[in-house]
């Protein structure tokens, strides 16, 4: 790709299911926190030019202090203030972006273990198609539910996928998505459905189960686990 590509970092979130003091991208996987093993993955990628990271202002200090002075990174461009919400604070991070900007990536800031070829296979995607996201196919059979919690359908498994990021697209549909959300006060559980929400398709790109979201106790020894061999992922 001969395009500019800016990776969106968003790390602004409280973390409650961690139960844990610290919030969850300052937590230490193997001595380093996570955020900066995420970082550290669009660092090494050599398809991206820059790197936003999206954090609560009241936290710039110690993003700085723990997660970026310690470590070389030379594509981290800015320190984003996030929202109340992720799709604000992403929207914060579009914000800032430059104009010369042609697709932008989203990854969770306590998702560590994406590997280069996701990476790559998103982008590919997106240049196609113009939005693509990484997804795994659901291992489990999924019941929907009605407020009393009685079974009301059986999705067919072979057509459900569980959708991670990264979460790449062109920057102009990006931008469109998340300002007509804002103009019509809508919201999605990710980027993705917010370009949905506009009625564009999105290609879902194979990912990796390893691709671990850290947001639990039992997560973070997963991730421990996955750290100390890289054969697993």
């Amino acid at each position: 790709m001969n395009s500019k590509v800016c990776t969106l970092i968003p790390a602004a979130g409280k973390g409650s299911r961690m139960a844990h003091s610290l919030k969850k991208p300052y937590l230490k996987l193997a001595k380093k926190p996570i955020l900066a093993h995420t970082i550290q993955r669009f660092e090494q990628n050599t398809a991206v030019d820059t790197i936003f990271v999206i954090v609560n202002e009241r936290d710039f200090g110690e993003c700085r202090s723990t997660v970026l002075e310690p470590y070389p990174f030379t594509k981290v461009q800015k320190l984003v203030a996030g929202g109340e919400t992720r799709q604000r604070s992403v929207y914060n991070g579009l914000r800032a972006l430059s104009a010369d900007v042609d697709f932008v990536i989203v990854h969770d800031g306590v998702r560590p273990f994406v590997t280069d070829e996701t990476i790559f296979a998103c982008l590919t995607a997106a240049d196609e198609c113009g939005a693509a996201v990484a997804a795994v196919p659901v291992k489990d059979t999924i019941k929907v539910a009605d407020e009393n919690c009685l079974i009301t359908e059986t999705p067919e498994r072979e057509r459900l996928w569980a959708v991670q990021t990264p979460q790449v697209f062109r920057k102009s549909l990006l931008e469109e998505a998340h300002q007509t959300a804002q103009e019509q006060q809508r919201t999605g559980t990710d980027d993705a459905a917010l370009v949905e929400q506009l009625g564009f398709p999105v290609k879902l790109v194979k990912g990796s189960y390893a691709n671990l979201k850290i947001t639990t106790p039992v997560d973070l020894r997963i991730a421990e686990v996955l750290l100390s061999d890289p054969t697993l992922w």
